[in-house]
């Protein structure tokens, strides 16, 4: 095997020596100094995160193409097939606590409705400027949420997925972090995890900021430091600046579609969108608080009218020039979610050539994906390192 084909063309080892700039220094500095005198925990360190394979494979909200998202049957099943990152969402209960949830809306991921007791609860909200109607994290007590159950969000495209619904609770980030420490000892080597602040300042102006319990959850557990088996994300950047302040932990911006402007910025009043942070000096900026970016596929491969791939854009080349990683999101294997030109058949929920869609975006030199199916990801990752 060659080192090109191990690297491919502009590939780097996740994080590596290059990555390892002025922002992750700085930022060190000022962790160690907030964490001064905290519990030192566990020290989970990844043995430095610029070890992680690449391509890396996170499995997205766990293994969710076969068990219902975000819960520890669904992260159990990611870990097994192989992922080499888990990853979680953050939500915040009325207690504080951080739960695990795509978003703070459990209408469709729990069978919170079956509950005539939390009947009341019903009610619509404006998060992120979008009228909402449900149950929202926000108004549960912990206590109150673990007695919900969580189901299969989209059973119209996974209908085997219902099998589960019911099966698992809501899993609190600390129960999660405690999962991760005991296969780590089982296994000989720290689980990887992924955690993802949501609606950041929604929930700040709430009074249930996310960043602070965050962090001290991660320095509770030694997931704290520069080399911590653990990557922070966030779509609102100044969440990834004011994690930046309080751990040395990994931390990355994610980016949505070029026109969206991150929900942080509309309320400051920063005209900038996604298109400026995609150029050089927006990458430039966001090298000065973070290791890496999460761009949305169509970032890194634009799509044309008829949904097929088209010729990728310098995104990769513009990103590793600042020393930034990518770990670009979503790949599923349903039709309903691949470019059209790797859709197979008529029927939007059968499998298309998920392979051909992976070896595209590798091909553009991204370091690691989101899949909702790690263990396809996984075998076309080795293909790919392979060839």
């Amino acid at each position: 095997m060659t080192e090109r084909a191990r690297t491919g063309p502009g590939r780097r080892t996740f994080l590596g020596a290059a990555v390892l700039g002025a922002s992750a220094v700085g930022a060190t500095g000022a962790a160690h100094a907030a964490g001064r005198g905290a519990p030192e925990g566990r020290g989970v360190g990844g043995g430095s995160y610029r070890n992680l394979p690449v391509p890396t494979v996170i499995g997205h909200r766990g293994a969710s193409g076969y068990r219902p998202e975000h819960t520890l049957g669904s992260y159990q099943l990611a870990l097994d097939m192989g992922a080499h990152i888990v990853e979680q969402d953050l939500v915040p209960t009325r207690d504080g606590h951080l739960v695990c949830r795509h978003e703070n809306d459990i209408t469709g991921t729990t069978d919170v409705a079956e509950h005539p007791e939390f009947a009341s609860r019903r009610t619509t909200k404006q998060v992120d400027g979008v009228s909402l109607t449900g149950w929202f994290t926000e108004d549960f007590t912990l206590a109150e949420l673990k007695t919900l159950r969580a189901k299969e969000r989209i059973p119209g495209n996974r209908q085997e997925n219902t099998l589960y619904d019911g099966r698992w609770e809501i899993p609190t980030f600390e129960e999660v972090l405690r999962w991760a420490d005991k296969e780590g000892r089982r296994r000989g080597k720290p689980v990887w995890l992924y955690a993802e602040t949501k609606h950041p300042s929604y929930f700040r102006g709430l009074g249930l900021g996310l960043e602070e319990p965050l962090a001290k959850l991660l320095r509770r557990h030694g997931r704290h430091r520069a080399n911590s088996a653990l990557i922070l994300q966030s779509f609102e950047p100044s969440s990834v600046q004011r994690l930046s302040k309080l751990v040395a932990t990994p931390r990355v911006v994610l980016l949505s579609g070029p026109k969206e402007r991150p929900w942080d910025f509309v309320e400051a009043g920063d005209p900038r969108t996604v298109a400026d942070l995609v150029k050089p000096a927006g990458l430039k900026w966001i090298a000065s608080f973070a290791q890496g970016i999460g761009p949305t596929l169509d970032l890194v491969i634009p799509r044309d009218g008829a949904g097929r791939l088209t010729t990728p854009t310098t995104l990769v080349a513009d990103a590793h020039a600042r020393g930034l990683v990518l770990h670009p999101y979503t790949l599923r294997n349903e039709n309903s979610f691949l470019p059209a030109d790797f859709r197979r058949g008529t029927d939007p929920n059968a499998y298309g050539d998920v392979f051909g869609a992976l070896r595209a975006y590798f091909e553009a030199g991204i370091d690691g994906i989101f899949s909702d199916n790690p263990d396809t990801a996984l075998l076309a990752a080795a293909d790919f390192v392979q060839d």
